[in-house]
């Protein structure tokens, strides 16, 4: 055999067509296609689409958090419920080991710090990551363990005595050098996307170095690395704007020139109007290259539509549904109606893609999708209702091309075989967007997932 022919699928809407893969390649796609030297996946009427691409993802985090103690909604409500999560990580593991907990919200037990830590759990190191993914929240024993109190980077909260805190800022790459590693398993982080039928990742790490990219490389899913300046990747300079610390104009869009003295386009991290109107400024400032990219646009007021042409979005629709319910009293109201916002920006012209974000979102994309057709909240709360995305424009979020993630791949020779086989037409899925739907997953024409093999 020296191929792969897919009998019997939808493309593109049209029922009972063959696709035929060789050498990681779609070379035809049509009817009663010969079937010798190719190995033969029936597709039974299933919709042959392009493998999804998460745009928008933290690929070594969420191998992490697979090891982690979940600290937030909707596993973790209360304080006393933290305590309980927490006091049985700690006594099931090794003595003194470290304790890692992931996605805390303040609508758990309030402001954390190393007091409120050690309240919990005080024998044993701990450190918890707010959801944000901005900061870590270590307990004394983490701080010792780490050797915090003598660390001169700013990212290291103090209190008025001069004493740590427990409150670590975008110190990740720091804190990891100082604490073990965890068990991370990125072969079951690639197993579990091939099932929920993704082919690509662009992961959005904003520090990144060979040895990281190397370790990256055990996923069977096309990979589309952002990375620091002089790095070459080839994926976008990733920029984390900080509302507290926000770079100059002028400086900010130095960093978009050098990116594209490097060939290469500027991702800008924006969650808040500020960051969004300083990251626009810079990119058109800059010259907006192709490819550039804003992270997030968790704001967008109407007057930053027009700047926003130049960019695409990459947006994360689910937001809405994991975390609606703490917007909702937690938002200024003045920028409800502007959160994630989808269809107005497609509406007005906007580049629009989606990304998880996992794993400080579901690391499913096919929940996004259902997100943003329905944008309802935990409680059922509407938020947003004029962002609502038809079914197919909600999918297409996940169907673009790695480097220009706008652009919907399409089932077509000389296409590269990246494809995901569902068990049913597209649009019986799409009624009920759900990863139950996906029948197989084929990367660069290998089959690494079959549901039903």
């Amino acid at each position: 055999m020296t191929g792969l022919l897919i009998v019997n699928g939808e493309v593109e809407g049209v029922t009972g067509l063959d696709v035929r893969v060789d050498n990681g390649v779609v070379t035809e796609v049509g009817r009663a296609l010969d079937r010798s030297r190719h190995e033969v996946l029936n597709a039974r009427g299933g919709a042959v689409l392009p493998g999804l691409h998460d745009h928008h993802v933290h690929l070594r985090a969420l191998a992490a958090a697979a090891a982690s103690v979940v600290a937030g909604p909707p596993a973790v409500n209360n304080a006393p419920e933290l305590a309980a999560a927490l006091r049985a990580a700690s006594d099931g593991s090794g003595i003194g080991s470290w304790v890692r907990a992931i996605g805390y919200h303040e609508s758990v037990a309030g402001p954390m710090d190393a007091a409120t830590l050690d309240a919990f759990v005080a024998d044993r190191p701990v450190r918890v990551q707010h959801r944000s993914g901005v900061l870590w929240v270590l307990n004394s024993e983490g701080l010792r363990r780490a050797q915090v109190q003598d660390a001169a980077e700013p990212g290291v909260e103090r209190g008025g005595d001069g004493r740590p805190t427990g409150r670590l800022w975008r110190l990740d790459e720091w804190l990891r050098r100082r604490v073990p590693a965890v068990d991370a398993d990125l072969a079951a982080v690639g197993r579990d996307a091939a099932r929920h039928g993704v082919t690509g990742f662009t992961d959005a790490d904003p520090e990144r170095s060979a040895a990281d990219a190397a370790v990256l490389s055990v996923l069977p899913q096309r990979l589309h690395l952002m990375g620091p300046l002089g790095f070459a990747t080839g994926g976008p300079v990733k920029v984390i704007l900080d509302e507290d610390a926000l770079p100059s104009l002028e400086e900010l869009a130095d960093t978009a020139r050098a990116a594209h003295a490097e060939g290469r386009p500027i991702a800008v991290h924006c969650v808040t109007r500020a960051q969004l109107v300083l990251g626009l400024a810079a990119v058109h400032d800059a010259g907006a290259a192709a490819g550039a990219r804003i992270e997030h646009a968790a704001v967008v007021p109407d007057e930053l539509l027009e700047p926003l042409r130049a960019v695409t979005v990459v947006t994360q629709p689910a937001f809405i549904a994991e975390r609606g319910d703490a917007y909702l009293s937690d938002v200024d109201a003045d920028d409800l109606p502007y959160l994630y916002r989808c269809r107005s920006l497609l509406e007005a012209g906007v580049r629009v893609a989606g990304g998880t974000d996992a794993p400080f979102g579901d690391a499913d994309p096919w929940a996004s999708v259902k997100a943003a057709v329905e944008r309802r909240t935990a409680s059922g709360a509407v938020l947003g209702p004029r962002e609502r995305l038809a079914p197919a424009d909600a999918l297409k979020l996940f169907l673009g091309e790695a480097d220009a993630p706008s652009i919907v791949r399409r089932v077509q020779p000389r296409a590269a075989a990246d494809l995901c086989v569902l068990h049913c037409p597209l649009g019986a899925a799409l009624a009920d967007p759900n990863a139950e739907a996906v029948r197989a997953t084929v990367i660069a024409g290998t089959v690494v997932h079959d549901a039903n093999g």
